[in-house]
This record gives C-alpha cells, sequence and structure tokens, in this order.
C-alpha cells in the first residue's frame, strides 16, 4: 500500500503545480485500480 501512498503524494503535487500556473481551464485525472495514472491539463487563453 506503501507505493500507493506516495503515489497520490506525487500526484497531488503535480496537482498543485499545475494549479499555481492556470488561470482558466481544467485538470483531468486519469485513474487505474485506485491509482493516478495520467493527468491531463486543458487551459484556456481569455482574449478581452
Amino acid at each position: 500500500m506503501g507505493g500507493r501512498k506516495q503515489s497520490h503524494e506525487i500526484a497531488i503535487s503535480e496537482i498543485k503545480s499545475l494549479l499555481n500556473t492556470m488561470n482558466y481551464g481544467s485538470i483531468t485525472l486519469i485513474i487505474q485500480d485506485g491509482v493516478v495514472i495520467q493527468i491531463e491539463r486543458n487551459e484556456k487563453i481569455r482574449l478581452k
């Protein structure tokens, strides 16, 4: 179970990093067997 916890900690760290660099958009987590295996970032650029 330790590997799963470490995987979750890495995913949380990556998500925090993405949140700090995005203004608009979405983050999608791909999960397999209870483990985050992929993080997708979809960023929008708003033109005023």
